[in-house]
């Protein structure tokens, strides 16, 4: 079944050729014949009514290709069945058009070359309205064509012809043809050869003929060997008594059940193959390896075609190269669309470059003005630092005259060190003198504790010897004189206990008297070495205190505090070094 865009494409034609006045309009009555003869060639029952009733509405007069489509798809095409013969279809077509559009007679092919090309033209076109071919699909017609006559495809040729188009992407059918007719890509060749090779590329694209030529078959009755023309098509392979197609003697139809194989030599027959289908099998033998090997080659792909449920070859390698052309669209447009958006952002960055520069030629003219300024005030500076440098010098000669001064004062000052120093010893022999007589305090103070501890002991006897006596009265009077002769004995050692209490007494009166001795003694050790301390370090301090800047305070600091400790100011000089 032929793809309706396809016939489309060939009716748009003859629609156009009606076209007279080039208005996009035909008559009714041209229509009205036009689709007799459609219906007549696709054998399609015609209905003369048909197209009145279907316009009745509309009495404007002609119409145009979009108003005629819908009658044509309608009471035409959907009834279209597969059994018509395209090429009666295309020719009546072609001698509707033809004739308007294109003269052959100063052209190198004839007028059935001229159809060819037009039929491989309605092949190859896009499916927009009107009809052209794009370049890519130009040039893939044009290398099939140079391929078929044998001869090399040149790109300085196509090169030159696309320049010829003035940067036209595209052709009309009648380019098409007056391009292959005038012989740009058939110089230095016959016309027949050309006409042979628009006949090969006619059979390959159009009549879809994968291969073809003679092979020798067996008969299924007389098993003999017959030479035949063979003809391969994506669905059948044809044979036919020789190549001028005249008188066909069979098809081997192509489905998905068919195989090939390969079959070793015998009858005296090489280079055998057999195609088995459901039916029967065919037994076929080629000249040489290399044929039997393409021939299998291409009847295998025939069948696997048939098993994806693929379109013809072509058909298939059209419909990529249409898909790879719209994606290449698509990316087109993208980069377009990307181009202008980058020229609007290149735009935009041209407009703030430009209000840049304008700042920037104000920030110059600024800088300019603030130069000027800063020229002046450093010529103003720079008079002000003379003047300075001047008094600095002045200050220099002063400080040196002083430092010549005070270098006299510094042997005074170091002297006063060294007697510093000689009281820092002497400090330190006091403070070896408190620590002697913290000592001696200690042991004072642990003489005393066991002094007392005597005394806390003896009272202790004195109290047991007096609870004794006291329980010795309350005895009976007939050990009264006992108790008194005892008694008399006691209290002589009560006195002599007394006695030993006085004089411990008077021992410890003695350690008091000597304590307070030893605690005078300390605390004026203690006073000498806190004075001695305070002088030390109001001289240290004076030492760390000696820096340059601060002469005229440490002069009145250490005038003050020499005073104090009765020391002879120092000099002015020696306070500087």
């Amino acid at each position: 079944m032929w793809l309706r865009e396809e016939l489309l494409k060939s009716i748009w034609h003859a629609f156009t050729a009606l076209d007279v006045d080039q208005r996009g309009k035909v008559s009714k009555s041209q229509l009205k014949v036009l689709s007799h003869n459609l219906c007549t060639v696709m054998k399609i029952p015609h209905d003369p009514v048909a197209l009145e009733e279907h316009f009745k509405d509309n009495d404007e007069g002609p119409l145009s290709n979009q108003g005629y489509m819908p009658y044509l798809n309608r009471f035409i095409l959907d009834k279209v069945c597969g059994d018509f013969d395209i090429m009666e279809f295309n020719r009546m077509c072609w001698t509707l058009c033809y004739k308007k559009n294109i003269h052959t007679k100063h052209l190198l092919i004839s007028d059935n070359d001229a159809f060819k090309v037009w039929c491989i033209f309605n092949f190859l076109s896009e499916e927009r309205y009107p009809l052209v071919i794009v370049m890519e699909e130009i040039e893939y017609f044009l290398r099939k064509l140079t391929e078929a006559m044998g001869t090399v495809w040149s790109k300085e040729s196509f090169a030159e012809c696309k320049q010829r188009q003035n940067s036209k992407n595209f052709l009309t059918a009648w380019e098409l043809i007056e391009l292959v007719g005038m012989g740009y890509f058939s110089k230095g060749l016959n016309h027949q050869i050309l006409s042979m090779g628009i006949n090969e590329v006619f059979n390959e694209l159009i009549l879809d003929v994968l291969k073809e030529g003679y092979m020798m078959k067996k008969g299924h009755v007389r098993k003999n060997w017959t030479e035949r023309w063979f003809v391969l098509r994506p669905t059948s392979l044809s044979y036919y008594v020789c190549e001028d197609l005249e008188e066909k003697k069979g098809d081997i139809i192509l489905d998905q059940s068919c195989c090939v194989e390969s079959l070793p030599d015998k009858e005296g027959k090489k280079c055998l193959f057999i195609i088995k289908c459901a039916d029967k099998s065919f037994e076929i033998s080629v000249s040489d390896k290399k044929k039997k090997q393409e021939w299998i080659q291409a009847i295998q792909t025939c069948i696997q075609q048939l098993r994806l449920g693929l379109l013809s070859p072509h058909r298939e390698a059209r419909l990529r190269r249409w898909e790879l052309r719209q994606r290449q669209q698509v990316e087109e447009d993208d980069l377009a669309e990307r181009m202008r958006q980058l020229q609007a952002a290149n735009e935009s960055k041209q407009r703030e470059l430009e209000a840049m520069r304008i700042k920037m030629e104000e920030a110059a003219a600024k800088a300019a003005l603030e130069e000027q300024r800063r020229k002046q005030t450093q010529l103003d500076l720079q008079d002000r630092y003379r003047l300075d440098l001047e008094r600095e010098k002045m200050v220099r000669q002063q400080m040196e005259e002083q430092v010549a001064q005070k270098s006299s004062e510094l042997e005074q000052y170091l002297q006063r060190v060294r007697e510093l120093e000689d009281m820092y010893h002497r400090l330190e022999e006091a403070l070896e003198d408190e620590r002697q007589a913290k000592h001696d305090e200690e042991a004072m103070r642990k003489l005393q504790a066991s002094l007392l501890e005597e005394e806390a002991a003896k009272r202790a006897e004195l109290e047991r010897i007096q609870q004794q006596q006291q329980r010795a009265l309350s005895q009976t009077e007939a050990e009264k004189q006992e108790l008194m002769a005892e008694h008399l004995a006691k209290e002589r050692d009560l006195k002599a206990a007394v006695q030993q209490l006085e004089r411990l007494q008077r021992e410890r009166q003695g350690a008091v008297k000597q304590y307070e001795e030893v605690t005078r003694k300390l605390e004026r050790a203690a006073n000498k070495t806190k004075t001695w301390k305070d002088k030390v370090a109001k001289h240290e301090g004076l030492v760390r205190l000696i820096q340059p800047g601060r002469r005229a305070l440490l002069w009145k600091n250490l005038g003050t505090l020499l005073y104090h400790t009765e020391l002879k100011p120092l000099s002015q000089g020696a306070l500087d070094l």
